[in-house]
């Protein structure tokens, strides 16, 4: 296996390894990956020697796990494809322009990148149209036009594609944009982020209104209350993580190339800042292979040198080689040269040096680490722009009238694959859980983390340490300063989920929120465990739930309720003051529909005796829609499964069904459940939704 975990090479064959026409694998190795990757990268270079020398130099690295280059590299190198994973695209307020849009979006998603959209330029909702005569339906309307397209693309065949929406807190459409993703149905395809201003915050802390700006003629066309519109940002984002928020005015006061106009947008997990047409291709290196315990400081400082001079390189020309979906991102790439080296295995680094995530020791440590890499990673750009010169922009940059190849060098984004390739954990992010279940669709697969696994071997039926700690036991506060830690070198910027517990509140947020303004972040995610009932991780228990035997007697109650098939006749069994069973019968219908009665039936007890809160089933089955709906006694009866989810309802009370969950979509590669988080990774086999095919 080269190497390589059980794991690493399911991901590699399902979805890097080359295949003919046919579908038949041409590799079956990750050195013949590898080799196929560094050769077509090397490429780049000026002869015949340096090729040789740089292909076997990227070849190693990737080998040895040191670097990984983004997932389209991997999938698309020496195949006609696009190598980058983060675009912006322009949405002007016109048909002609947002279709475009759409065309040039399904054309990036087909290549395996993912989009960032802000929608702020276009009129809100309401409006008149000169020239229709008619009235405008407003951002949010376009957004589902564009997700309509995205759903329509798959990427690969495997994978749809991964959006970024954006609008300005001072557009007004904002409360509409603010709560579209409330109903779990609208915008499946997109993340969606708030741009915020210095000035909505500012009146936000005062207590004040703001102006509401219209995008046609930059005049205020209204006002609203800043601390209204905070509460429903902060209370979408409690209910279900969307949406972020991005600080627009940091991002532009930051960015390296400021005189070539704002940025309005990023890639789908905010890690990206892009103009209009720019793209940036990224890699990551892995923090648990510079680890040496015999150094002075446990770093091998001199390899952590030359695996970022190498990533720079190997990142530089990928711009050189790649083959971009349009002409103007072409020009836009290599006009400003951006590029975006990242890092993985954090925690697992600080594991190793005995180091608990949340202390001033690791952010010391995380400072130390990113400060010698922007460095590091400035003087290798400078190195290669004497080499190659300079990006064509330059002038139209911070580094006028200095040497540079590339205008932004480091991005922090998350490495859901390319870390489970690697074998180390996720970016800067810390251990989810130490004992993870990954729910598929034959049954659950249980990991250990390695590192907690090989100290509770050394050390059986001792007190685990404080630094093995996971990320619900770190405190928002924490997580923040860790992302401001590494925001303030990195020119891009830092993509990280603020981790909530499930007892967190929306005043929690909303402190998390102002904080992350306060300490220069430029954008902030968060999630509060258990927000959708469906979660790609769960922390594995020391024992599986067990179905309670059925007691010889048991109380029960039969209900009779019409439906659109016919009598269905409900027995409901109670054991401890609970509902316990759960048998179904239909009269006069097919042997079909009486069987999946029945079937509905035992799943139902199974799940009831296994200690499923009668809730979270009445949760799952209630407003079901069927073929013969039916009024019955005043009230719809929609379906078998609607009819049982009412009549559990007599039992326990009216249940306040969340119906964002019944859409969650699964894992096209192996069928694990997927949160609707920001950017969620399969924890099965490591497919992302925003960080490449």
């Amino acid at each position: 296996m080269e190497n390589f975990s059980e794991n690493a090479m399911k991901i590699l064959k399902a979805r890097y390894f080359k295949k003919d026409e046919k579908g038949v694998p041409l590799e079956s190795k990750p050195s013949q990956l590898f080799r196929r990757v560094a050769r077509f990268i090397a490429k780049a270079e000026k002869n015949e020697a340096d090729k040789k020398l740089w292909e076997e130099k990227f070849f190693q690295a990737m080998m040895q796990k040191d670097f990984m280059p983004n997932s389209p590299t991997l999938t698309g190198a020496e195949r006609n494809m696009c190598l980058s994973a983060c675009f912006v695209l322009p949405i002007e307020d016109s048909l002609d322009g947002i279709f475009e849009t759409v065309k040039n979006a399904a054309l990036v998603h087909k290549e395996g990148g993912g989009t960032g959209f802000d929608f702020s330029r276009i009129r809100p909702a309401g409006s008149f149209v000169r020239k229709t005569q008619g009235i405008a339906s407003g951002p949010v309307s376009f957004l589902r036009v564009i997700d309509a397209g995205t759903e329509a693309v798959k990427q690969g065949g495997t994978r749809r594609g991964a959006n970024m929406g954006v609008l300005r807190v001072d557009h007004p459409d904002i409360k509409t944009f603010i709560t579209m993703k409330r109903d779990g149905v609208t915008a499946q395809n997109f993340n969606i982020s708030v741009a915020i201003s210095e000035v909505f915050i500012q009146a936000v802390k005062n207590k004040t209104t703001y102006d509401l700006i219209n995008p046609m003629d930059g005049q205020a066309v209204g006002q609203a209350n800043a601390r209204e519109v905070f509460d429903l940002i902060v209370d979408s984002a409690w209910s279900n993580g969307d949406p972020g928020l991005i600080f627009i005015d940091k991002v532009n006061q930051l960015n390296p190339t400021a005189p070539q106009g704002p940025i309005r947008a990023t890639n789908p997990c905010g890690e990206q800042p892009l103009h209009d047409y720019e793209a940036c291709n990224l890699g990551s290196i892995n923090l648990l292979n510079v680890f040496d315990k015999k150094s002075p400081d446990r770093l091998n400082w001199v390899k952590f040198r030359e695996i970022i001079q190498l990533g720079i390189r190997f990142l530089d020309n990928v711009i050189e080689v790649n083959l971009y979906p349009l002409p103007e991102i072409d020009k836009m790439a290599k006009s400003n040269r951006r590029i975006g080296l990242g890092l993985m295995g954090f925690a697992d680094l600080l594991i190793q040096m005995g180091i608990a995530y949340n202390s001033d020791e690791a952010r010391s440590l995380g400072n130390k680490i990113i400060k010698f890499m922007k460095d590091e990673a400035v003087a290798a750009s400078l190195s290669l722009a004497e080499m190659r010169g300079n990006f064509p922009n330059i002038e139209k940059s911070i580094y006028q009238g200095q040497k540079m190849r590339n205008a932004s060098v480091l991005t922090i984004a998350p490495t859901g694959t390319i870390s489970r390739i690697a074998g180390c954990s996720s970016s800067i992010e810390p251990i989810f859980a130490f004992r993870v279940v990954s729910k598929i669709l034959d049954g659950e697969i249980t990991d250990i983390h390695p590192l907690f696994q090989q100290w509770q071997e050394k050390h059986e039926d001792q007190a685990v340490p404080g630094y093995f700690i996971t990320a619900q036991e770190i405190s928002p506060l924490d997580h923040l300063k860790m992302q401001a830690v590494f925001q303030e070198y990195v020119d891009s910027a830092v993509s990280k989920t603020i981790n909530f517990n499930k007892t967190a509140t929306r005043e929690d947020i909303a402190a998390a929120y102002l904080l992350a303004f306060d300490i220069n972040i430029k954008g902030i995610t968060v999630y509060r465990d258990g927000c959708r009932a469906l979660q790609v991780l769960n922390k594995a228990e020391s024992e599986k739930p067990i179905p309670l035997g059925r007691p010889d007697a048991i109380p029960s109650t039969t209900h009779k309720i019409s439906t659109g098939l016919g009598n269905l006749y409900i027995t409901v069994t109670y054991f401890n003051k609970k509902p316990f069973e759960v048998f179904a019968s239909i009269g006069k219908s097919g042997y079909s529909t009486m069987a999946d009665a029945e079937a509905i039936g035992r799943l139902i007890s199974l799940a009831l005796r296994s200690g499923i809160p009668t809730e979270a089933v009445v949760n799952q089955l209630k407003g079901i829609g069927g073929a013969e709906p039916i009024f019955t006694n005043g009230q719809l009866i929609q379906s078998i499964p609607d009819a049982i989810a009412k009549v559990l309802e007599t039992h326990i009370g009216a249940v306040n069904v969340k119906h964002q969950d019944i859409h969650v979509s699964n894992c096209p590669l192996c069928g694990t459940g997927l949160s609707d988080e920001k950017c969620p990774t399969c924890a099965n086999c490591g497919w992302s939704k925003c960080n490449g095919v």
